[in-house]
């Protein structure tokens, strides 16, 4: 790879080949590997195969040392292998970057009662690790994903004790009995939802809002999209917020969103990302919508989360967020000399974070001193 040349997404994207370690210091060099998934002929098909993608990341990042966590492997259905350096690097930035925003909003005010609602949130095991971080703390977690997707996510905690042991015993749903095919679960802290998201966007003929069970109307409630609304209309997107800004969490109840989306779609390496994708099915609207971080933070404006707006890509996040130490850390993991390649690829994805606090301040305080790329 040309020190200055685009990177290919077609391999690094989908490449199940990894790196060399650090202690051997020996580069791979082979051609990567390409992967097709083959697995579906649709666009929604194709958006749901991303998870397992998704979690094989993580396995990777996990097994390699970058991240602490001992759920990653109980969701994976495919056998673990070596993501690339670069590849791995950018899923350290990318959960370190939304683990720091959510620890925040769980540290303030840590007797308060909070709200997290996962969008499109397939295999991640955030609330399990929430579970361990903050064992005391008042938590109502909601994942909503296809009824494919939660299937295989309730089958998965279903066989495996150390995932519904973190399942409150009181709930009327045993999650270690519930029946084959399940896609659904509801108790007072866990709740999965099988729900295409397009179903919350405004109708005429929708007079009456769609409920979701025990979403609490009236405590903090973070929005979690990881990859998520990406996928979806600019439209429908405004459509689905509103719905959960405006009718599931009215004023005065404080309310944030946190994305996870690529950026910069118009230079070589945007166009060379997108038609990558494109050749495996997969679309990004909003990308088109929003493609720089002004934009992200002036969409965050217009979902009415009008307290603040904030965005920065994952090379700033790796610059100013991550410590000198454990970027020492990280770097001693595996050998990485595409630095070039690195910069570029961090510099097209971003998080973007807003909120509404209504006066009480809990996002404000939360996130006050966490900085985005305009200062």
């Amino acid at each position: 790879m040309a020190a200055k040349g685009i990177p290919d997404l077609r391999t690094l994207l989908g490449s199940r080949r990894g790196g060399a370690s650090r202690r051997d210091a020996r580069p791979h060099r082979g051609p990567p590997e390409v992967r097709h998934t083959g697995r579906g002929s649709n666009a929604d098909d194709a958006v749901r195969n991303t998870d397992q993608d998704a979690a094989g990341s993580r396995v990777s990042c996990v097994d390699l040392g970058y991240l602490h966590d001992p759920y990653a492997k109980l969701f994976a259905l495919e056998p673990a292998t070596r993501r690339l350096p670069l590849l791995n690097r950018g899923t350290y930035v990318r959960t370190s970057a939304i683990d720091l925003l959510i620890d925040r909003f769980m540290m303030a005010a840590p007797e308060t009662a909070k709200q997290i609602i996962s969008l499109g949130a397939g295999t991640d095991t955030r609330y399990f690790r929430l579970c361990d971080k903050y064992p005391s703390a008042k938590l109502v977690y909601h994942e909503i994903d296809f009824p494919t997707n939660t299937a295989a996510k309730l089958a998965a905690i279903q066989r495996h004790a150390q995932l519904h042991s973190k399942l409150r015993t009181d709930s009327p749903q045993d999650p270690a009995s519930l029946g084959p095919g399940a896609t659904t679960y509801h108790s007072a802290t866990y709740n999965v939802h099988a729900l295409d998201l397009r179903s919350l966007a405004h109708t005429i003929a929708d007079a009456t809002p769609q409920t979701l069970p025990n979403l609490d109307p009236s405590i903090p409630t973070l929005i979690l999209s990881e990859m998520c609304l990406v996928y979806l209309q600019a439209s429908t997107v405004s459509s689905i917020i509103s719905r959960f800004v405006n009718d599931f969490l009215p004023t005065p109840t404080p309310v944030s969103l946190v994305l996870y989306e690529p950026i910069l779609p118009n230079d070589a390496f945007g166009r060379v990302m997108t038609s990558n994708l494109s050749s495996r099915n997969i679309y990004l609207p909003t990308l088109s919508a929003y493609p720089e971080l002004g934009d992200q933070r002036a969409r965050l404006k217009q979902y009415g989360l009008a307290d603040g707006a904030k965005a920065a890509d994952n090379e700033w996040i790796w610059r100013e967020w991550i410590p000198e130490e454990e970027k020492e850390r990280v770097a001693g993991l595996e050998f990485l000399d595409e630095m070039e390649e690195l910069d570029l690829l961090l510099k097209h994805y971003c998080v973007a974070w807003g909120w509404r606090d209504d006066g009480q301040g809990v996002f404000s305080e939360a996130w006050r001193d966490i900085r985005d790329a305009g200062g």
